[in-house]
């Protein structure tokens, strides 16, 4: 009987360590490092018996992947979002990587895409208000950009564009099956968006996001295909590298349990996948490289060619009435008011106005539209609903001279003596005093090629002529009328203008 017990020990015994030496095996699959569940149950013992259903990773791969090569700070929570520390004005990579299977997204393959690089708030209060925030930033910072790219530094990236109403966004195309990097640099910093309280400030975290098109059946890049951001705050030139130090000094003195809750800090920063940022894409006509890639809002009406009776956008002269078609009709369709949405560069709120009737926006007051747009664009708003236009400082009259036969002289103001033929005179205004603007709107009323106007000079007392200064200018009376005529110059290069 005791030879029997001795015997089911030793057969016991055997099971355990047969037992323990088939699970031996996992660990050393895996390695000698640590590792993780999700790995283990991955192993053939673990996996279901049913192959057919569809994996994770399968069903969420990423196209693209974008990497920016800054360090992360080690002072984040295990289950936080990464955060990342810019210096204002430093150039850092954002590498463009092409991550499909083999198989995966098939029609871009050979081609170019398209990529928008926006720096945006990170708190959702902010974001609410991000048109007044970046408004307020514009009016401190004239002439600067939040977001810019470092084009010398940047591979591989093709047809840069930059709109002047999109502060905070870069865009280029790029070749999927290339090397590509995109060196940016942001302006703003992180405390230029905080209260001023007592007691110092704390600075806002930003967010670097990246979205990705490729082109529609029109060759327009607007069908989504990726989108990724990451958390960033950007501080004064070398604030980033001495808040990362003093980050890491922090947990260096922390207990090892305590370090064990936080993420360690990795060299670069990987974008993580997010929802497309709301703002319609702006699209590149076609691939090819002749082709210049065009906005979706419409160029400065600065830039257009008024009418040839008028030299001033706010102000009409003899001609064919303009305010008709600048100012928003009652009756004006819904389409007819995004139109005039567009033109008078109210982009960003033709999504907000997207069912109004130009009766329906004619209604709101000052006040609903300041609370709607902010104070500064709902002002604007307002005025351009009112047609308000800034008065000009100085209005002429101005009549080209004809060739009259021989001893006639034209007759200022009507016409001469001899002929039923008016004087027809124009006018010019000016929001400038200086002899330029001067050039500048005779150029354009007159259609003379501005750039060969040498000189304008004013014909004084016996005929001899002075040359028209800025302090002229500024000493003219206004509704002043002048007959001009132009005389070649003597190089042969372009004319001067004699004012009479």
């Amino acid at each position: 009987m005791a030879w029997v017990l001795k015997m089911d020990e030793v057969i016991e015994s055997g099971l355990v360590h047969d037992f323990d030496a088939s699970l031996s095996g996992i660990g050393q699959e895996l390695g000698a490092g640590a590792y993780s569940m999700s790995d283990v149950l991955a192993l053939p013992i673990f996996k279901q018996e049913d192959s057919s259903l569809p994996l994770d990773d399968e069903t969420k791969h990423p196209p693209f992947q974008y990497v920016m090569c800054a360090a992360t700070s080690p002072a984040v929570k295990l289950h936080d979002e990464t955060l990342t520390y810019l210096n204002q004005g430093q150039s850092y990579e954002i590498r463009m990587l092409d991550n499909r299977k083999m198989g995966d997204v098939p029609e871009i393959t050979g081609k170019l895409v398209k990529s928008i690089i926006r720096v945006v708030f990170h708190d959702r209060r902010l974001q609410y208000t991000e048109h007044q925030q970046l408004e307020g930033w514009k009016w401190n910072r004239p002439g600067d950009r939040l977001l810019d790219l470092d084009i010398p530094m940047s591979v591989g990236i093709i047809d840069t564009r930059t709109n002047p109403s999109q502060l905070n966004a870069v865009e280029f195309l790029w070749d999927p099956a290339k090397r590509t990097s995109a060196f940016i640099q942001v302006h703003c910093i992180s405390t230029e968006f905080t209260p001023r309280k007592h007691g110092g400030e704390k600075g806002v975290p930003f967010r670097i996001q990246v979205d990705t098109f490729k082109q529609n059946e029109n060759g327009e890049y607007t069908d989504h295909l990726h989108s990724a951001s990451c958390q960033i705050k950007v501080f004064k030139p070398k604030g980033a590298d001495r808040k990362q130090k003093t980050d890491r000094e922090k947990m260096e003195k922390r207990a090892a349990h305590e370090k064990e809750k936080y993420q360690p800090s990795y060299d670069t920063t990987v974008l993580t996948e997010c929802s497309p940022w709301p703002d319609t894409p702006t699209a590149y006509v076609n691939n090819s490289p002749s082709a210049a890639p065009t906005f979706t809002s419409p160029p400065p009406s600065a830039c257009s060619v008024p009418d040839s009776n008028s030299s001033s956008p706010n102000h009409q002269g003899d001609g064919i009435p303009q305010a008709s078609s600048e100012q928003l009709q009652p009756s004006a369709t819904i389409q007819e008011t995004q139109q005039w949405l567009l033109k008078n560069r109210f982009s960003s709120y033709t999504r907000l106005f997207s069912n109004f009737l130009g009766a329906d926006l004619l209604k709101l007051t000052k006040e609903d539209l300041v609370q709607i747009c902010g104070a500064a664009d709902g002002i604007r708003l307002y005025n351009a609903l009112k047609s308000r236009s800034v008065r000009p400082r100085l209005t002429l009259y101005v009549c080209r001279e004809q060739p009259a036969p021989q001893g006639q002289q034209p007759a200022a103001g009507g016409g001469d003596s001899s002929s039923a033929t008016p004087f027809v005179y124009h006018a010019i205004y000016l929001e400038e005093m200086v002899a330029s603007e001067v050039a500048r709107k005779l150029a354009l009323v007159f259609n003379i090629p501005f750039h060969q106007i040498n000189q304008v000079y004013r014909q004084g007392p016996t005929g001899i002529h002075i040359l028209v200064s800025d302090q002229m200018v500024q000493n003219f009376q206004d509704e002043s009328c002048f007959l001009f005529s132009t005389v070649k110059a003597e190089n042969g290069g372009g004319v001067h203008i004699i004012l009479k």
